[in-house]
């Protein structure tokens, strides 16, 4: 098996401190404004799935990106499979694999509590226009999923950043569904690697079993005699 996520394990992120936090002791000098690391590590299933994107070439040599739900984490891929960095995400605020029917058609009021899930699945997103003719990477354009920086309209109780930036991964759940990444990460690391032909987003699931959601995984374990 192709271990690739090792050049990814224990990634250090650096980013600003999140706006509005305090710190723990009264700032002394500027250092306390400089960003700081965040340590990302791939979970076995995200890293399961590396190895068989990379092992199968099933991102059709397009770049790709693996969200992992569990630890509201993203890692991107440029086509050959190499890792180009790691990020922290938001997601839905409510779990589940799968979208209600019908709701790319509905207004953002429309939407109940439980309908704001982020689907798990494989998705070849390309860019597109959003409302506002705002240019956004739609991940599924027909349930309204995109892939973007936090809306700067954001209800600032939400307090999305903050929750993006923090240890743990439950309060990551904010969105409708879409996935949020930091302004910086998007402009420097996603938006090059996706702006000319687009790639693939492998969504991990919350609830349903990793093979269900991605079968060809359960080929690779049958060919390489690791069978689950």
């Amino acid at each position: 098996m192709i271990k690739v996520f090792l050049a990814l394990a224990g990634l250090a992120l650096l980013v600003s401190p999140a706006a509005g936090a305090r710190p723990s002791k009264p700032a002394r000098s500027s250092a306390a404004a400089r960003p700081v690391p965040i340590e990302i590590f791939p979970s076995a299933d995200a890293t399961r799935v590396a190895d068989w994107v990379a092992g199968s070439s099933d991102n059709h040599a397009l770049p790709y990106v693996i969200i992992d739900k569990a630890t509201a984490s993203l890692f991107l891929f440029d086509a050959k499979g190499k890792p180009l960095g790691a990020a922290p995400v938001l997601i839905g605020i409510a779990r589940g694999d799968d979208a209600t029917p019908g709701i790319g058609s509905k207004n953002l009021a429309e939407i109940g509590p439980a309908e704001k899930t982020t689907p798990a699945g494989r998705f070849l997103a390309k860019y597109g226009l959003a409302a506002g003719k705002q240019r956004v990477l739609w991940v599924d354009y027909s349930t309204s999923v995109a892939l973007h920086p936090i809306p700067p309209g954001a209800n600032k109780k939400e307090r999305r950043r903050q929750r993006m930036l923090s240890p743990g991964a439950e309060d990551n759940r904010i969105t409708f569904g879409c996935i949020n990444v930091t302004a910086a990460f998007y402009a420097k690391s996603l938006r090059p690697a996706f702006q000319k032909k687009g790639g693939y987003v492998y969504i991990l699931p919350d609830t349903k079993p990793l093979e269900e959601v991605f079968p060809r995984l359960r080929v690779q374990a049958l060919l390489s005699g690791d069978a689950r």
